[in-house]
């Protein structure tokens, strides 16, 4: 009956569907995380790429008084209270005058926990396009450019390789299509596909707290876990159940992204795929070894969701995590 529950939850994940998190299974030393809020201890922004059938990006020309005058991407912090697809409309309206819908997520950028940046490839629905006539905080004006020949100065270099993703992409999707899941959640946490695989077997690391689960690791605040990033956290909890200095740790990418951002809920939840392999691999046709009674390998004994995680695994078939 566990084996099966499982299967129901990494087929929901491999489908980019979201689980509700009700605990976490690794958390930062010290105190217990306090809740995440906008403003105070966390800040998200939204990003938008759109590339129209002439191979145009639309971009805008920001009015911020540091970087008054230059070229970006749509782009802007969430508000309190926004679900990560409302603030993305929300800034593209205020600074390109266009409606749009998210096609679907393309990376994910962060600096530690407390700044993650979400990128989507968009569309637009209608609106009328912002001229120099309409001017305001927001932006001075927007348009299309050629991907080739993009107006200068551009605020940062930065959205050149983000026009370059979402262009392959559209040639060529490299992971299925991903939108963000309505789900509550406190604190930036992570759930681990934490996958090991032989020949055509695959194992998938679980936890036995409660009901068997895959497992969820919250990230910290401290210097050490901003410095080190989101992955610190993913270390944090293999280094509990494994000895790792043997081991290949690789983070993959994500299957899906869990927010609500209603009452206050201001966390997300990254599903995240993960590899564990030996280093020097030699005759190991098993899984590393668990330490203690929390954690155990799972091994994937259906066929299709084993076709699927491999697939993924050596297609790298997963939404980008970016430093």
């Amino acid at each position: 009956m566990a084996s099966e529950g499982l299967a129901r939850v990494l087929a929901a994940l491999l489908g980019g569907q979201g689980v509700s998190v009700h605990g976490y299974d690794s958390e930062p030393a010290g105190e217990p995380p306090a809740p995440v809020r906008l403003r105070k201890n966390v800040c998200y922004v939204v990003l938008a790429v759109f590339l129209n059938e002439q191979d145009e990006v639309l971009l805008i020309q920001e009015a911020k008084k540091e970087c008054r005058g230059s070229w970006y991407l749509p782009a802007g912090r969430m508000e309190p209270g926004e679900t990560i697809v409302e603030a993305l409309q929300r800034e593209v309206k205020e600074e390109a005058g266009l409606y749009c819908e998210p096609l679907t997520l393309l990376s994910v950028e962060e600096r530690g926990p407390s700044w993650i940046r979400f990128v989507f490839l968009a569309q637009a629905t209608g609106g009328i396009l912002k001229t120099s006539k309409e001017a305001d905080a927001e932006s001075l004006q927007a348009g299309w450019y050629p991907r080739s020949s993009l107006p200068t100065p551009l605020r940062a270099q930065d959205i050149l390789h983000l026009v370059e993703l979402a262009a392959r992409y559209r040639q060529q999707a490299r992971h299925p299509l991903l939108l963000p899941q309505e789900l509550p959640c406190s604190l930036v946490c992570q759930r681990l596909v934490a996958t090991f695989t032989s020949v055509q077997t695959v194992w998938v690391l679980v936890s036995t707290e409660g009901m068997p689960h895959l497992p969820i690791t919250a990230c910290g605040f401290s210097p050490m876990e901003q410095r080190g990033g989101i992955k610190m956290a993913i270390l944090r909890l293999l280094q509990e159940c494994l000895t790792l200095h043997h081991l290949a740790v690789e983070t993959k990418g994500l299957l899906g992204l869990q927010h609500l951002g209603k009452d206050h809920a201001d966390g997300i939840c990254l599903n995240v795929l993960v590899t564990v392999a030996f280093r020097n691999p030699g005759m190991q046709s098993e899984p590393p070894k668990v330490r203690g009674e929390n954690f155990f390998w799972w091994k994937v004994m259906e066929e299709d969701l084993q076709s699927q995680l491999l697939q993924r695994l050596q297609e790298s078939s997963v939404v980008p995590v970016n430093r």
